[in-house]
């Protein structure tokens, strides 16, 4: 197959990127069917932006870049919050419902680290569903969009000059693999928590696309700096439901099992304290035996129903009424704040290759992300990489083919015990508390797990990529927002940036 402009992934940032391609012939890939199996329809919290009577992107701007824990840049933040204020319009203009009161305003939630309220929802705790909805609808209808469902992408085409020339793929209908070529490829392939034990993110969210621009040369930054959600349902599924921060943001507190509040002894904001500092926090109370338990009971009570539609199912199905139960938590995996380098239009440092979304480090989240920023960048950034791309010209590489072991491994994802083994592993060395003995023991097993004789095309993409995240725990000799080395417990007085490419990682090509 041959496309001007290849999309691989089928998520908010996908999806958004093509329909603002338009008039531009796109192609987009999926691995399932569109709408199924990505974690766009699993965000509860909803999208930030500035568009409250009391708010400006200023003051957005400045709770990102406190929020980032000196990581942020401040040009691809200000780009961000400018932009929400127009992300909410072009969303409504799709057919999204966003949530408005009795007089017809939109209503607005707060999360933590917001200054103000300007989270905008949809059906409470349903926006990533909505703006999914919205965005297939448009995109199954636009006349310049083709999409292909059930295509497994194994790697990415290179040609002989280092461009990227779309992607390998298997067929999953066909049960064949083929060369899709394309002259320009957008990564837009999702998170990675499906690398933890656990997660809120869909298990097969494994961080692939990370290890795809990797092994063609991009530069990957900060892949140590994981997010961690405070508030998993504690019930024993895997992956674990989300109870959204907008619970806290309505008043719920988390307490012990006695039915004590103690995020005040752990930060001034209490339960809107940072994202990192709740769940560590929420970590500790769990292993000092007190538990960790979010209460809803006063302020949401009866309306946690309608309020909170999708956190009320999860809590039922485990036989939890959250209007009058405690709901327990945990801290789980569940969003990945660096990724593979772009510029501020969403280029890599490959020709030929952008990347969008959760998979790409643009520069805004820095070392904590700030609540809900996370699908306004992927609509803002994807329309700059649109803007870039709609009316450029392309040319098609030239014999440009996929990595020679590509073709020796099965196209089948990875065995399900040893992607358990591995996914225990990043839990217990490389999650919410981290040190050189254990990252060490980490990447020993990983090492170790390259030469299973099990391998598969999917595994060996999850091993690179958990081996990036690991590499840069154990160069950042610090601790800095979502990333904490109990070896080095303080954070260094100038911020960096890990920067790791795939040569400076393995020692021999079988690895890479």
């Amino acid at each position: 197959m041959h496309s001007d402009i290849l999309i691989i992934g089928a998520g908010v940032a996908g999806l958004y990127t093509a329909l603002k391609l338009a008039p531009r012939p796109v192609t987009i890939v999926t691995a399932r069917p569109l709408g199924k199996g990505g974690a766009t329809p699993w965000a509860q919290g909803g999208l930030a932006a500035a568009v409250g009577e009391n708010d400006t992107p200023n003051l957005h701007f400045s709770d990102t870049m406190q929020a980032g824990a000196g990581l942020v840049d401040p040009e691809a933040a200000h780009i961000l919050a400018l932009g929400g204020p127009e992300a909410v319009e072009d969303l409504l203009r799709l057919g999204v419902e966003f949530d408005r009161d009795e007089n017809g305003k939109m209503k607005l939630g707060r999360e933590a680290a917001h200054c103000r309220d300007r989270i905008v929802h949809a059906t409470g705790d349903q926006a990533g569903a909505a703006i999914m909805t919205a965005l297939i609808k448009a995109a199954r209808t636009a006349e310049h969009i083709t999409i292909i469902e059930r295509i497994v992408v194994e790697d990415l085409l290179i040609d002989d000059d280092g461009v990227v020339g779309g992607a390998l793929v298997y067929d999953v209908a066909a049960g064949e693999r083929e060369a899709y070529e394309a002259g320009e490829t957008v990564m837009a392939t999702g998170g990675l928590g499906g690398l933890y034990a656990v997660t809120t993110n869909p298990t097969p969210a494994q961080g692939h696309g990370l290890a795809f621009a990797a092994r063609a040369g991009a530069m990957i930054r900060d892949p140590e700096f994981v997010q961690f959600h405070p508030t998993a349902l504690d019930i024993g599924l895997d992956p674990a439901p989300l109870a959204t921060e907008a619970l806290r943001g309505d008043g719920a507190v988390l307490v012990n099992r006695d039915g004590k509040p103690f995020m005040s002894t752990y930060h001034r904001d209490a339960d809107l304290a940072p994202r990192d500092i709740v769940a560590r926090a929420v970590e500790a109370e769990i292993k000092a035996g007190r538990g960790a338990f979010l209460d809803a009971r006063d302020a949401i009570g009866v309306k946690f129903p309608d309020a909170f539609p999708t956190v009320f199912a999860s809590c039922q199905a485990a036989k939890i009424d959250p209007r009058t139960e405690l709901m327990p938590v945990a801290p789980a995996a569940h969003y990945h704040m660096g990724g593979v380098e772009t510029d501020l239009d969403g280029k890599t440092s490959v020709d030929g290759l952008w990347a969008v979304g959760e998979v790409a480090s643009t520069g805004v989240h820095g070392a904590n992300r700030l609540a809900s920023n996370s699908l306004l960048e992927a609509i803002v950034f994807g329309a700059r990489i649109a803007d870039q791309l709609r009316d450029s010209e392309i040319d098609m590489p030239e014999d440009a083919g996929a990595p020679g072991d590509r073709m020796e491994l099965s196209p089948r994802p990875a065995p399900a015990k040893e992607m358990m083994q591995l996914r225990k592993a990043m839990t217990e060395h490389c999650a919410l508390i981290r040190n050189h003995e254990g990252l060490a023991d980490l990447l020993d097993l990983i090492h170790e797990m390259h030469e299973s004789p099990a391998m598969t095309s999917g595994f060996k993409s999850a091993l690179v990529t958990a081996e990036l995240i690991a590499q840069g725990a154990l160069a950042r000799e610090e601790s800095r927002g979502g990333h904490f080395r109990s070896d080095f417990p303080n954070k260094d007085d100038e911020p960096f940036h890990t920067e790791i490419a795939a040569t400076q990682i393995y020692d021999d090509e079988d690895h890479a």
